[in-house]
């Protein structure tokens, strides 16, 4: 651990956790902090910390003009996944800070590299009365021990600022940094001018490999809603076969597949997630994914980046060779940073951050082209029902191509109880894990299916239809097409997941 972080985490490490179910990587246990898991996070999952990055200078603003109510989410009603009802969004005020917050600070990310740092100080950020400061207090809670000094001190003082009582949160119970988050997100709690600056000096301390994404001053990327996912970024060159020498989820690129027949191996019950270019058909085992959580591919002589959110069930497939001329092909990447439980992905090349769940570049070089990667539809079925439909379809091979072994189940269940990351409210019209199959139409509308309820309607003989999107079986999974019979892109994801980042998606019921 670096000495200047060390203060931040003595006693305490960084926690451990998320994204993967398997360790990525192979460090030596002896070189790493020792990790404070909260429940239903992943123990195996390695972290890790590096040098830190420089200082992004700030400048001490002028006192914060009146406070006033948030709207529309003012008088509460939001719930999270477990049924507890947020309490109303504080009041907060306008403006910039005041310069004793500012001092307060200052003081609190100084000591963060100078050592010295401890609870009473987190806590005192209460007295400027800024419940905008919250932002703060959850992600200083992200990288300490639950239950430790500086984890009681901003618990204490988010409680002060928001009036919020995490006791009635059973969230709080395995994560009071999980609760603290939901509230916030729920509230959508505004953030302070130059929130992103105390961010990026904050994180760039574990991950210097993230300060590109904090340099764009325009970039589209909500950072109140950015988190730590528990793993370094992945910036390995394009190709390399080996983990991560500190940790991360590391891209498959190019691997290794089979014939049908060659892939015995599989169980004909395993889930896979099967895209179909041109001629070509291929099936990405989901155990494999699920270590990989990236893969860069070529498939119908296209070029594909596919990411598996293992949070969000989601798995997409992207034309990477879809760019302008005179732009170089991206080369999808896990940053080890989520947004609301989804992954962060972003280009190798430029270093430009995307939205995984649409494609659009966030940040960056490709922000400033306007790159938008189209989508191909991925289907998620069992390896019978695809090598059934599909008999000359390939699959990835047993070792991937890089000769790794990887268990059949590594995640272990880890996310059998509902989301382990901040979600914030849900939408309760489906439960929070549901499968839905979503596509986006060319208006912006999204559309989703419950996966379940739609294939049992489509065997009965049914027609599963809606704002002129219709559901078909294919190879024991489903696609969408239009009225004129054309495909719509479109992928599974859990409820949760679709729904936060498809505002107001329209849902269909059988």
């Amino acid at each position: 651990m670096h000495v200047r972080l060390g203060a931040l985490l003595v006693g305490a490490a960084v926690l451990a956790a998320a994204c993967a179910g398997a360790n990525n990587a192979d460090p030596d246990p002896a070189s790493l902090p020792t990790a404070a898991v909260t429940p239903g996070e992943d123990s195996a999952q390695s972290t890790a910390t590096a040098d830190a990055a420089a200082d992004v200078p700030i400048t001490p603003s002028p006192s914060p003009t009146a406070a006033v109510a948030l709207d529309p989410r003012e008088t509460g009603g939001l719930r999270n996944f477990l049924g507890y009802q947020f309490s109303p969004a504080p009041q907060v005020p306008t403006g910039p800070l005041s310069p004793a917050a500012t001092d307060r600070l200052d003081s609190i990310w100084s000591k963060l590299r100078t050592g010295g740092l401890d609870g009473a100080e987190v806590s005192r950020l209460a007295e400027s009365g800024d419940a905008r400061l919250a932002w703060i207090l959850s992600d200083l809670m992200r990288f300490v021990r639950p239950g430790g000094d500086i984890s009681s001190g901003a618990i204490s003082a988010f409680e002060s600022l928001t009036g919020a009582a995490l006791a009635d949160d059973p969230v709080a119970l395995r994560s009071p940094w999980q609760s603290v988050t939901d509230h916030l997100i729920a509230w959508d709690l505004p953030a302070f001018d130059g929130y992103a600056d105390y961010k990026g000096r904050l994180f760039t301390l574990i991950e210097p490999g993230w300060q590109p994404f904090f340099e764009d001053a325009d970039a589209d990327i909500d950072w109140r809603l950015v988190s730590w996912g528990g793993v370094l970024i992945d910036d390995r060159e394009f190709g390399d076969p080996q983990p991560c020498p500190q940790g991360c989820i590391p891209a498959l690129d190019d691997p290794g597949v089979t014939d049908a027949e060659g892939g015995s191996w599989y169980p004909d019950d395993g889930i896979v997630f099967a895209v179909v270019i041109g001629d070509d058909a291929r099936a990405y085992p989901r155990h494999i994914m699920e270590i990989h959580e990236m893969v860069n591919d070529s498939l119908g002589g296209r070029r594909i980046g596919m990411p598996y959110c293992t949070l969000c069930g989601s798995a997409q497939a992207y034309f990477t060779d879809d760019v302008p001329e005179g732009v170089e092909m991206p080369v999808l990447r896990t940053s080890g940073l989520l947004s609301r439980s989804n992954k962060v992905m972003y280009d190798l090349v430029t270093k430009s951050v995307f939205d995984t769940f649409t494609g659009r570049a966030l940040s960056g070089p490709l922000r400033q082209e306007e790159i938008v990667l189209p989508q191909a539809t991925v289907v998620t079925t069992t390896w019978g029902d695809w090598k059934a439909a599909y008999p000359d379809t390939t699959i990835v091979s047993r070792g991937g191509g890089i000769g790794r072994v990887y268990p059949l189940n590594p995640l272990g269940g880890r996310d059998d109880n509902g989301p382990i990351f901040p979600v914030g409210d849900v939408d309760e019209r489906l439960g929070v894990q549901d499968q839905v199959f979503g596509v986006v139409l060319d208006d912006g509308t999204p559309v989703a299916f419950p996966v379940e309820a739609a294939i049992a309607a489509l065997r009965a003989g049914e027609v599963v239809e809606l704002s002129g999107v219709e559901l078909r079986i294919d190879g024991g999974g489903v696609r969408a097409i239009d009225s004129a019979g054309d495909e719509i892109a479109g992928h599974q994801a859990f409820w949760f997941a679709w729904s936060q980042f498809m505002a107001d998606t329209l849902l269909w019921e059988p």
